[in-house]
């Protein structure tokens, strides 16, 4: 006969105590661990509410002792008037100092993981039992929930303010000490970072232009100064263009060399050193290619989760996307169910996402070509969903297309016409159009022009 085994969930009650008990000893060091524990990660009912009541006091930058914060669990009803104060003495006596306190949490907090994670494992295999639904939802939706917890990001349960609370202190303690730690993520155009303050975390970047007017090379050039300046992964989707022809217009941007003698290969001694030199150092650079056509958001986020170290998501382009399932009669709908699924991409993954769009051709019409956010194509969603909608726009494009030659360089407008984070306006860049290179100018050649 088998013994049944007994499983018990993983906690440990020498760190949960000692986690108090230097929170007791030291108040200061809620600083160290705001970004890591809050209170449902204890996993002693108790100490939930002992966590709870040191954070009211913390807040409210009262003194955190043997007194005051007993006062406070009587307030609370967690004591008696009569009890709980020996308890607290034994927390304040479990450790010398607080010199320990970040590993305290940090095993307090792999507990909590590690109980959530049997917690998930059981929803999911409940969910397969079932068969109630599409296997592909059944595997996106197990994958998305180990990959919160692996990031830290479950959000099983309600998160309490006074948890949002000690984050909001450890966040403004971050911009005292360092601030380039909570910048978004340079595009590397100056004028156009000062307006957007970076590319936030969990973005979604729209870059809408009409064909042609270089919203691909934009996209492209943006991606290149992000895997250069972070060392991060970058992931470029190209529905359009095969990986090489992508390759090449990046040869080109960063090599200075004419995109056309790219093409068809006649390149001088000097073209092959600067390609050489550029091969190298882009060769080091982290930009990773898929080309497959019609891919879908959720196969999209299949692959990126499986990449560490990711830093910019790259989408050329939004209409070339497929819609989940069966192909749906109302486009419209479809494209704003493929809007909504990036936006919840971007913001699962914690990362810039952008996107380019086509444009109708409702600008062609008027006087001033400029682009507008009503001439998104297919869906005013895409619109809704975007934190980030910027149009492309250059005079020399109708210029060429009334037969004129076009300059070598020109300027570009980046119209910022929806900004979550901050303000609207139009940033001017350079455009080399030989080189499909956008170039940063300054704001006295921005004026000129």
């Amino acid at each position: 006969m088998n013994e049944e085994i007994i499983r018990k969930l993983p906690f440990s009650m020498i760190a949960e105590q000692s986690l108090l008990g230097s929170i007791l000893i030291d108040p200061e060091s809620f600083n160290q661990i705001a970004d890591i524990i809050n209170a449902s990660d204890f996993y002693i009912t108790e100490h939930t509410q002992i966590y709870y009541a040191m954070q009211s006091l913390f807040l409210a930058n009262n003194e955190i002792d043997l007194v005051t914060l007993t006062d406070m669990l009587v307030q609370k009803g967690v004591y008696d008037k009569s009890g709980g104060q020996e308890y607290i003495r034994t927390l304040g006596e479990v450790v010398p100092n607080s010199l320990n306190v970040k590993d305290y949490a940090r095993i307090v907090k792999e507990k909590s993981v590690l109980r959530r994670l049997i917690e998930v494992c059981g929803e999911i295999s409940e969910t397969a039992y079932s068969e109630q639904d599409q296997v592909s939802h059944i595997i996106d939706n197990a994958e998305k929930k180990i990959l919160e917890i692996a990031q830290g990001r479950d959000t099983k349960n309600f998160v309490h303010v006074k948890d949002a609370l000690m984050q909001v202190y450890d966040h403004l303690h971050l911009l005292n000490t360092d601030k380039e730690a909570t910048l978004g993520v340079a595009t590397g155009f100056s004028l156009l970072d000062h307006v957007l303050a970076g590319m936030g975390k969990s973005d979604l970047i729209l870059i809408g232009a009409r064909p042609g007017m270089g919203k691909t090379s934009f996209a492209l050039n943006i991606g290149t100064n992000v895997a250069k300046q972070t060392g991060k992964k970058v992931c470029i989707f190209s529905l359009e263009m095969s990986a090489e022809q992508l390759v090449t217009r990046i040869v080109a941007s960063e090599a200075m060399i004419d995109s056309h003698k790219l093409r068809t290969g006649e390149l001088t001694p000097e073209d092959w050193d600067s390609m050489a030199h550029t091969a190298q150092w882009l060769s080091k650079c982290d930009i990773l290619i898929d080309d497959t056509a019609g891919i879908s958001a959720t196969a999209m986020k299949a692959k990126l989760r499986r990449v560490d170290n990711l830093g910019l998501v790259i989408i050329d382009y939004l209409q070339l996307m497929q819609g989940e399932g069966r192909r749906n009669d109302n486009r419209v709908q479809e494209v704003a169910d493929i809007s909504r699924a990036l936006k919840l991409m971007a913001k699962e993954l914690m990362v810039p996402i952008i996107c380019c769009a086509q444009l109708s051709r409702a600008s062609e019409s008027r006087t001033d070509k400029r682009p507008m956010l009503s001439d998104l194509r297919d869906s005013g969603a895409i619109e809704q969903d975007a934190d980030v909608v910027m149009f492309l726009y250059r005079g020399d494009y109708y210029k060429t297309a009334d037969g004129e030659e076009a300059p070598e360089s020109n300027i570009a407008e980046v119209i910022i016409q929806k900004n979550r984070h901050g303000s609207t306006d139009t940033v001017k860049l350079g455009w080399i159009g030989k080189y499909t290179k956008f170039r940063s100018i300054t704001q006295a050649e921005a004026n000129e022009n």
